[in-house]
């Protein structure tokens, strides 16, 4: 049997970081499984995913280690001990709109909603009846409430994010992260009408095809790798409501879907294109 863990490294770029981290695990008997590291306007971020036999662990002094490590070297570095054959957990961020959020939970995924973040009060009933443990926060000082969100995903063990419908724009500090690991719904086919109003673009557009996009979110507003996307037909005579209550149901499937090629560990990102693999 073995024990696994996740290491995660931020902070500043600076030469060195991954040959400390990585020979410190040596010397802890560890075995590297997986590692990925980027750089970002100078922020160095890397997740590194370690196994030990049981009998090797010390988790007393790995932990008090690493804390050491993280005071020379200036970044910031946390341990979870993991177990690969439980299901992931994920967070949940929401503004007003429920049908995303209601079409996570009815799909039964193969992975444990743990968190629900909303933006507004109310939305705490909603999650409250799921049983789900709600955070209110108003995002009117959006640093601190991106710090306060950081907090919350390491107290739940958070392993990664869905936007149902969260209408707020997330900072690079906070993306980076998070990196391949917060799945948005948009309402339009991206590239085609980015931002707040898709479907009021796509209805005073005139277009015939409308369509939802799920995708990576990057530090790149509506930019980031496309997972899935979903179309339906804009008929003659179809007003404004029509087309965003089509757009909405389009919208929940194709999340749904995303989610699920996420966690079936389909998917691959490729110099910013998502393949399947």
């Amino acid at each position: 049997m073995k024990q696994f863990a996740t290491i995660t490294v931020i902070g500043r770029d600076k030469t060195g970081v991954i040959a400390r981290v990585t020979n410190f695990l040596f010397e802890q008997h560890a075995n590297i499984e997986a590692l990925e590291e980027q750089v970002t306007r100078g922020q160095f971020s890397m997740t590194l995913q370690a196994s030990w036999k049981k009998s090797e662990l010390n988790s007393n002094s790995l932990r008090l280690g690493l804390e050491k490590l993280a005071a020379q070297l200036g970044m910031e570095i946390k341990l979870r001990l993991t177990d690969p054959k439980q299901r992931q957990r994920f967070a949940i961020m929401v503004t007003k709109e429920t049908h995303c959020f209601d079409a996570l939970l009815a799909a039964k995924l193969p992975a444990e909603p743990a968190l629900v973040i909303g933006n507004y009060a109310d939305f705490g009933a909603r999650a409250k009846k799921h049983k789900l443990p709600f955070a209110h926060l108003d995002w009117h000082d959006r640093a601190k409430s991106e710090n306060d969100a950081l907090e919350l995903f390491e107290d739940h063990e958070i392993d990664f994010i869905v936007l149902a419908r969260f209408m707020k724009i997330l900072s690079p500090n906070f993306v980076w992260r998070h990196k391949n690991k917060i799945i948005n719904i948009h309402p339009s086919l991206l590239p085609s009408f980015p931002g707040p109003q898709a479907y009021r673009q796509a209805y005073e557009g005139g277009v015939k095809i409308a369509g939802v996009t799920a995708h990576f979110v990057s530090m790149r507003l509506d930019e980031g790798p496309i997972i899935a996307q979903g179309s339906f037909a804009i008929t003659p005579g179809m007003e404004l409501p029509d087309i965003i209550a089509a757009g909405q149901k389009e919208e929940a499937k194709t999340l749904v879907k995303a989610v699920k090629l996420y966690l079936g560990k389909r998917l691959d990102v490729y110099w910013g294109v998502v393949r399947e693999v």
